[in-house]
């Protein structure tokens, strides 16, 4: 009797700390006809996976299951090679080299994976990037983009980057300097130099400097941390700009996201009805145009994600962990095993 082929995952069963996360032997997936079948090669762990790893705030749960993961597989992000193709997918190939981004699915900490193959960030990894490079490319760029294009600036506007040195802040450097901003980057003393490699316009040092005494007024500041408060940050911003956080809304103390979270909404619509500095809350959303220039600025080589170290698979708790000490440059890459093979 013939034994279905097996993979390497990690799993979560339950919400909790990164204990909770086992590698164990799944049956491979089969690709539907409109996905592809990728051997992954490199993913990442991230603050977005930690959020769902361990269900917090609670109000995630409604999109990754209330009393237990409805995806047992996390991973938003994955490169590879495609090892089957659905029926219904043109363009591609059998031994392709593809990257990509899957939040909503997820699947990409594991040997392999189904993506959906029209997924607008499913895209060829450019020739002489490594899987390794290639793996840290969307997640980061995928919400700094959605920061800085709903605040609808042009170029020349002036943005504060808080929290440069991490996966979203350094990808809001360089899209920023990208799209013809200019950009003070904000980060802690032992990662100004690897943040002037970035190309920002000046670069603040949080452990030197007081970052509120900055005599700079921005269009935008964008917190990518979410570790200032509105409320202290508004006097930089000029008379009609803008704030933005990636995690927690401060308007308070750090742990209290759900009631700052429901302030931070309130606030940010009623700030819109004002002319003068607001707040604005981003939620992950369709722009066609913000995708477009993130697939340019990848397969240019324009952009190339920060990455901070690479953990094996087998050791993914520990990338969890390190994660949530807040203290990682970048972006932190898991090495996936079985890297030969393809059938």
């Amino acid at each position: 009797m013939s034994t279905l082929p097996t993979m390497k995952a990690a799993v979560s069963h339950r919400y909790g700390r990164p204990d909770v996360v086992r590698v164990e032997e799944l049956p491979r997936p089969s690709p539907a006809a409109d996905e592809l079948l990728v051997l992954v090669r490199a993913t990442t762990v991230n603050r977005t996976d930690c959020g769902y790893r361990g269900g917090k705030p609670f109000v995630i749960r409604f999109f990754s299951g209330v009393r237990r993961p409805r995806f047992p597989i996390w991973g938003t992000e994955f490169s590879g090679v495609v090892a089957a193709i659905g029926t219904e997918v043109p363009g591609y190939s059998v031994g392709d080299r593809v990257l990509g981004y899957c939040e909503g699915t997820f699947g990409a900490h594991a040997e392999y994976m189904t993506v959906r193959a029209d997924r607008p960030l499913v895209m060829p990894i450019p020739d002489g990037t490594t899987f390794a490079e290639a793996a840290p490319s969307t997640e980061g760029a995928h919400y700094a983009m959605g920061f800085l294009r709903r605040a609808g600036l042009e170029p020349g506007a002036e943005v504060m980057i808080y929290g440069a040195s991490g996966a979203i802040g350094s990808a809001a450097v360089r899209f920023a300097k990208i799209m013809g901003m200019r950009v003070t980057a904000v980060c802690g003393t032992s990662a100004v130099d690897m943040v002037k490699g970035l190309g920002p316009d000046r670069v603040i040092d949080y452990q030197t400097e007081d970052v509120y005494a900055d005599a700079q007024r921005y269009d935008l500041i964008v917190d990518a941390v979410g570790k200032r408060s509105f409320l202290r940050m508004r006097r930089l911003l000029k008379p009609k700009g803008v704030y933005t956080a990636s995690e927690r809304p401060l308007l308070s103390k750090p742990g209290l996201f759900a009631p700052v979270f429901i302030g931070w909404l309130l606030t940010s619509w009623i700030t819109r009805l004002f002319r003068g500095r607001r707040m604005m809350f981003v939620a992950p959303h369709d722009d066609p145009e913000g995708l477009r220039i993130i697939r340019e600025a990848i397969a240019s080589g324009e952009f190339r994600p920060i990455i901070d170290r690479t953990i094996p698979l087998d050791e993914i708790a520990d990338a969890y962990r390190f994660v949530e000490t807040g203290k990682k440059l970048g972006n932190v890459v898991i090495a996936v095993d079985r890297a030969s093979e393809l059938a």
